[in-house]
């Protein structure tokens, strides 16, 4: 019975964020839009709280990356700077 909760997880991981951010657009417009049962609303709410992490998950990974980037940036101009070499602008 566990490989049935996680196996939807394991197959989000797999999505990219922007299949994860349109999947879950389609699950909330289906949700406003009604008409639905209360286990398929259920279903879908539970879908799209899965995709908003996996896009969480994401942003937190880019943004972890793009901080690193800069960091690295910023460590080389201070070395550039200790060194005594050029800077542009300075």
């Amino acid at each position: 019975m566990t490989s049935e909760v996680e196996q939807p997880t394991a197959m989000s991981e797999a999505l990219g964020y922007e299949q994860a951010r349109d999947e879950l657009i389609e699950v909330v417009r289906r949700l406003e839009a009604g008409g639905t049962t209360l286990e398929e609303s259920l279903a879908l709410w539970e879908r799209g709280e899965e995709l908003a992490k996996v896009c969480r998950r994401r942003l937190d990974g880019a943004r972890a990356r793009l901080d690193a980037a800069l960091a690295e940036e910023e460590e080389a101009g201070a070395e550039d700077a200790a060194a005594g070499g050029d800077t542009p602008g300075a």
